[in-house]
């Protein structure tokens, strides 16, 4: 397999997260090293292609310089029962723990359970944030709020817990947690102009979706709002770009969400980028994959991986780049 060669790649991951049990996606040489081309499969081209443009940017334009040298890290926490939960966030390191919620219609039991244990594991010193993923209507996203706020003994905020900006606003009018936006910011037609300084008190960033890390922080500066900057769930090649991106802003009050590499079962490179004592480090190059595990995870469907490169072509051509 030659090293100038894009690689499609198969990752089984740990637990079901984002309702995916195998992570897929492209990974692309370019004359500064590699980059990560990974939109979930629903997303149609328009929505792909800021994914391709921050893979272009890292493997082709390389990142701004860096501020800061490392990062502190979130753990993440998937839905899963409250004894794995502690689990997770005891090994982690990490002094703040992101919970997923919200993942059914009767959740809440087991959310609040959840979030319980992971108060526990992290003693009264640590932060616990929570990501409903905007599935609540306004009237359950309050009365939701109110009670696992009571059961983490307090909130760091609660990310995304409805879909549209209007609906952000009336919950942080309504609930004394602070709210953030996620999708509302990476899904708007132009992330640029959305309003969210109402909506929300925090702005959470993903650079793989917003075209790179110059355009990050352009949108970083659009919303006004202090940042957290989160993973897209890419294997240590992609999460490059969004340590780039956490490194270059010129502020940083919060923990980041980029300790997602160990939610895969393996990774494209020798070591991966897993947090030490709650903190990683800012990369300064990307990240070189090993041709060793590019074999073992490169996926084993052709159709599928024909698929890939289709995609590619088209959000290429999209993008006006040859």
């Amino acid at each position: 397999m030659s090293d100038t060669e894009p690689v499609v790649y198969a990752i089984p991951m740990r637990t079901r997260f984002r309702g995916i049990t195998v992570r897929e996606g492209m990974l692309i040489p370019g004359p500064l090293g590699w980059g990560e081309f990974c939109p979930f499969p629903e997303y149609d081209d328009n929505e792909a292609a800021g994914w391709l443009a921050t893979a272009l940017e890292q493997s082709g334009t390389g990142w701004p310089e860096p501020v800061r040298e490392r990062i502190a890290i979130n753990c993440t926490v998937p839905a899963v029962d409250a004894t794995r939960a502690h689990e997770i966030v005891t090994n982690s390191g990490c002094r703040t723990a992101k919970v997923k919620i919200a993942d059914h219609p009767d959740s809440l039991s087991e959310d609040l359970a959840r979030v319980e244990a992971v108060r526990d594991a992290l003693g009264p010193d640590g932060a616990v944030r929570v990501d409903a993923n905007a599935v609540w209507d306004v009237a359950t996203a309050i009365a939701h709020i109110t009670r696992i706020d009571r059961a983490a003994g307090g909130l760091e905020y609660v990310e995304q817990p409805c879909r549209t900006i209007e609906e952000l606003a009336e919950v942080r009018r309504k609930v004394d947690v602070r709210i953030a936006a996620d999708e509302s910011i990476r899904r708007a037609e132009d992330p640029l102009r959305v309003a969210v300084a109402g909506a929300a008190d925090i702005a959470v960033l993903k650079c793989t979706p917003l075209g790179g890390v110059r355009r990050a922080l352009r949108v970083a500066e659009a919303a006004g709002l202090p940042c957290v900057v989160s993973s897209a769930l890419e294997t240590s090649v992609g999460l490059g770009a969004q340590l780039a991106l956490a490194g270059a802003l010129p502020e940083l009050d919060y923990a980041c969400g980029l300790g997602t590499t160990s939610l895969f079962e393996g990774d494209v490179v020798t070591e991966s980028l897993r947090p030490v004592d709650g903190f990683l480090a800012v990369p300064r190059t990307p990240a070189v994959p090993d041709p060793e595990l590019l074999l073992r995870f490169r996926h084993p469907d052709p159709e599928r991986v024909a698929w890939w490169h289709d995609r590619f072509d088209r959000v290429n051509a999209l993008l006006g780049t040859a």
